[in-house]
């Protein structure tokens, strides 16, 4: 694939092989995904969007501004990958929500459903502060989990077996600004 001007500046030179999903097929389908939440939680119920920081926060700035009903945004950082390109399978929570989640519908929100390790991890947790309801949001399911403990309810694109860049997903603190989810060449 030829990288254009602009995307080699974004990306210090470094060519991407392929974009998996554009700009475009990004917004239109977390559009879709925010009318299915909307119809899905009933109005007048208190809905909690929690993002899985670091790799969360464009896809949860857009997500939220698409669901028509009142909510309240937090954040939850967790960090399983490190510097390298394949989950190392240990997941630390650095920080978590001290405010109540009890009788609302919480929304966790996650770039990608990989190993499965880090919703594993949280979701019993957070079950245990008693939540009305708790589903999962991810914009990219790689599909390859052995056993989750809960799936997610809304998915913005199957994602092959690649390692991805950009819109919030980075490879060494890299790339998460580019506006579509790519390859970056090896």
């Amino acid at each position: 694939m030829s990288t254009s001007a602009e995307t080699l500046a974004r990306t210090g030179g470094k060519h991407i092989s392929h974009v998996l999903f554009s700009e475009e097929q990004i917004a239109r389908r977390v559009r879709e995904l925010g009318e299915q939440i909307t119809r899905e939680i009933p109005e007048g119920e208190d809905i909690l969007v929690l993002g899985l920081l670091k790799g969360s926060f464009i896809f949860v700035s857009d997500l939220v501004r698409e669901i028509r009903r009142p909510i309240e945004v937090d954040f939850l950082i967790v960090s399983s990958y490190g510097g390298g390109t394949e989950s190392s399978g240990e997941v630390q929570l650095l920080y978590a929500r001290q405010a109540s989640i009890e009788g609302k519908h919480v929304i966790l929100v996650e770039d990608i459903v990989d190993s499965g390790t880090t919703l594993n991890r949280l979701i019993p947790m957070l079950e245990k502060r008693g939540p009305k309801s708790l589903e999962v949001a991810a914009l990219l399911h790689k599909h390859i989990a052995k056993e989750m403990v809960r799936d997610a309810k809304w998915v913005g694109f199957d994602c092959p077996q690649e390692f991805v860049i950009g819109y919030g997903l980075d490879h060494s603190e890299k790339y998460r600004h580019l506006p579509f989810v790519g390859v970056i060449e090896p």
